[in-house]
């Protein structure tokens, strides 16, 4: 959370997006109804201040290709017309 610069009231993210490894940029806006002021930031990684031990440091990731989706009906419209014939 940012202070809106224009009212000083809260501003909560509404979305971001990851520029790089190290610097993400973010859209936020003011929970003011009367400001409602929208603004982007950008968040980065200035210093490591401490590095994790190396007994927990992550391992390697194996690289496991995602299957695809199979998920059916997600987007057909409920107001979709049977199309048989009706007695």
């Amino acid at each position: 959370m940012m202070h809106c610069p224009f009212c000083k009231k809260a501003a909560h993210t509404r979305t971001s997006r990851y520029l790089s490894d190290n610097v993400k940029q973010r859209y936020h806006q003011c929970i003011s109804i009367e400001c409602s002021a929208t603004f982007r930031s950008i968040e980065s990684i200035e210093e490591i201040i401490r590095s994790p031990l190396e007994s927990f440091k992550p391992q390697t990731v194996p690289d496991i290709p995602m299957s695809p989706r199979m998920v059916k009906g997600c987007y057909s419209s409920p107001f979709r017309h049977n199309q048989e014939k009706r007695s």
